[in-house]
């Protein structure tokens, strides 16, 4: 009964916004939380229902892009399917280790965090149903579930899944990666204030901000806030079962890291909004900052390398490549220079993006002459840098990973400059405030391949200064020697 009264007040219109301390508090509770959970859930079941759920909201935010009997609807759908798929897999590929009925619990339980949403809209003054929800959430995520499980256990058994603590690694890295592109898709409709108040919405707590009132730039930036929830959800899971899992101590520290990173860029994205720390929506107590904004956008990319990073140092990567490349030297210097370029790029872009003056009726967009031309040149280097490290990396012969990102970044290299040649003339020939969903695609596209070539080739960075470790050491203690 406890829960369905604090179901119902957390429901009622707020008289007045929540105070800081407040929202900070339960924060902490809520982390605290999520932390004690999942040190009880089993961990392949935990990162089971983290995949279903993230898959879950991500098309649930392309339906809400797109409303309606046909597409609308048809992703609804497709999202409610994320848990039936996670319990197959969970049958098929890992039914010594996970359940469909956990899976399907573990994803009701994480969408407890926007139930009261729709329940601001549709509670109309009962007490039955904010219990009704929470009971129809659980039993239909349940019965998902195991209907998967039974589906998957029919079939022969599928080949195994990764470690759990690797799979909730890449769920937490491809969580991130969406919310980069969520992130794009704010700046690039420039939606960024849309919402004046942080950690509030509208003076509403932020997970109980009513469906309804998401319309335009409020959608795209509220969304954004509540992926962002999501993202820390799964990034203290999985630190949770990372250190419970005995992973290596490089790892340890990368997944910690990780968690900070998070928390930073968090308060970050508030402070980009309000400039200081308070709960106002008066516009004389607010000092929305660009410089805010673009250090956000730049580590947002950081914290998508790190989860890279740390999810290959949770699989053993960084031992399995030390010291299997002895002498060659330029596996040292050549990514970690095409990162140094793309790390540039990043601050150019950034500060291009964020720098603009909006298009009027007749005046196109006016950038910043010196971030303009100091991406376009730096394009041409960064190009020519990553386009070697990832060429010479994919026919190394010492290490699979190594092998596996090079690959990846010598072909992601050539789609990114066509991507940015096509945002960059999108957002010149553009006239008027209204943005073109092309303008949008193209520019939040260019974002996303550059967050994910950073990522790839910070991670080759590091792998490949790991590969030669042992060698280089020794050549140089025998040449001083």
């Amino acid at each position: 009964m406890q829960i369905i009264a604090a179901l119902q007040d957390a429901t009622a219109a707020p008289e007045t916004p929540l105070g800081s301390a407040a929202v900070l508090l339960s924060f902490v509770v809520g982390a605290l939380a999520v932390v004690g959970w999942s040190r009880w859930v089993r961990p392949m079941n935990l990162a089971l229902g983290f995949a279903a759920t993230v898959a879950m909201w991500t098309l649930s935010y392309v339906a809400l892009l797109q409303p309606g009997l046909v597409a609308g609807e048809l992703l609804f759908a497709g999202a409610l399917a994320c848990v039936f798929a996670g319990g197959w897999v969970a049958g098929r590929r890992a039914p010594e280790e996970a359940s469909g009925l956990s899976v399907g619990l573990v994803s009701a339980t994480i969408n407890l965090m926007v139930v009261g949403a729709f329940l601001r809209d549709e509670q109309g003054g009962s007490h039955v149903r904010p219990l009704a929800y929470v009971a129809g959430l659980f039993a239909g995520s349940a019965l998902l579930g195991l209907l998967g499980d039974a589906l998957g256990r029919r079939g022969a058994p599928g080949r195994r899944l990764p470690r759990p603590v690797t799979l909730l690694g890449a769920v937490a890295t491809a969580n991130i990666l969406v919310m980069i592109v969520l992130g794009g898709i704010v700046t690039s409709y420039e939606a960024g204030r849309a919402v004046p108040d942080w950690p509030n919405s509208f003076g509403h707590n932020m997970l109980l901000y009513p469906v309804s009132e998401m319309k335009g730039g409020i959608f795209y930036e509220h969304a954004h806030r509540l992926f962002g929830m999501l993202v820390g959800a799964t990034a203290l899971a999985y630190a949770t079962v990372a250190f419970r899992t005995g992973v290596s101590g490089p790892a340890r520290a990368l997944v910690g890291v990780l968690v900070g990173l998070v928390v930073v860029q968090g308060i970050l994205g508030g402070l980009r909004v309000t400039g200081n720390v308070t709960a106002s929506m008066d516009a004389a107590d607010l000092a929305p900052s660009t410089a805010m904004a673009i250090v956000h956008g730049m580590l947002g990319q950081c914290v998508f390398a790190v989860a890279m990073l740390s999810t290959f140092a949770c699989a053993g990567a960084l031992e399995s490549v030390r010291g299997r490349a002895e002498g060659v030297r330029w596996m040292r210097w050549l990514p970690a220079a095409a990162f140094a370029a793309l790390a540039m790029q990043l601050f150019l872009g950034a500060s291009m993006r964020h720098l603009q003056v909006p298009p009027t009726a007749d005046v196109g967009a006016k950038l910043p002459a010196w971030a303009l031309h100091g991406h376009v040149t730096m394009a041409l280097f960064a190009f020519v840098l990553v386009f070697m490290a990832g060429r010479r990396s994919a026919k190394s012969a010492e290490s699979r990973p190594v092998q596996a990102l090079g690959k990846g970044i010598s072909h992601a290299i050539g789609l990114q400059l066509v991507l940015g040649i096509a945002a960059l003339v999108a957002v010149l020939v553009r006239r008027g405030a209204d943005v073109p969903w092309w303008e949008a695609a193209s520019t939040t596209a260019h974002q996303a391949l550059g967050a994910l070539l950073l990522a790839m080739t910070a991670s080759l960075a590091v792998l490949a200064y790991r590969a030669t470790l042992t060698g280089f050491s020794a050549s140089s203690s025998a040449s001083r020697a």
